[in-house]
């Protein structure tokens, strides 16, 4: 299990709780079917590919544990995922040398774009699992980005396609004022702060 710890551990204006709240401007998903299912990785890549759950499923298993912290200013201590590191995803589609950012869809319209750099390191997974249980669909199932490092709008629910672009591309969020990088180590909420 990958253990990330980062130095200081909580954020500041973060506060530990107990539990995870659900919070979501998504539609729900439509009911999830292990037979038609399917995740798009495209843009600027080499290989762009279309994993079916079945192949999905297949590739190396990893768990790590991290904090996730909210930007409402709340964080849930030592989550334990379990799914795909994005790194395994990056080995398949070989993303060119133009792709600088990747762009995260969820079933519906939400979209968030994380740089490259950040999806690339250790902690970044696509999850299934949470603390030994499959997500619930409120939480994502059947797959979730998880970047521990960024505010948690940062991490899709319900994630369908994977775009490498070269330029940023604002998200659902960032649209509306938030920052495009979402550090929470030095208080990125809003674009204009």
């Amino acid at each position: 299990m990958i253990l990330i710890s980062r130095k200081p551990r909580l954020p500041p204006g973060q506060r530990w709780i107990t539990g995870f709240p659900v919070r979501t401007v998504e539609q729900m998903p439509d009911p999830f079917d292990a037979d038609t299912w399917t995740l798009t990785v495209e843009g600027e890549v080499a290989n762009p590919h279309v994993f079916s759950y079945k192949e999905f499923r297949a590739l190396p298993v990893t768990t790590q544990l991290s904090d996730f912290h909210c930007v409402e200013g709340w964080s849930v201590p030592d989550n334990k995922w379990e799914g795909v590191l994005f790194q395994e995803i990056v080995k398949r589609v070989e993303p060119k040398t133009s792709a600088k950012f990747v762009l995260i869809h969820a079933e519906h319209e939400y979209t968030s774009a994380i740089s490259l750099e950040v999806a690339m390191e250790d902690d970044v997974i696509l999850a299934w699992n949470r603390n030994d249980e499959h997500l619930r669909v409120e939480d994502g199932w059947p797959l979730r980005l998880v970047v521990p490092r960024l505010y948690a709008w940062k991490s899709v629910k319900w994630v369908r396609r994977i775009t490498f672009i070269e330029d940023v591309e604002l998200g659902y969020w960032e649209k509306r004022g938030y920052h495009q990088d979402a550090d929470p180590w030095i208080s990125q909420r809003f674009a204009k702060e």
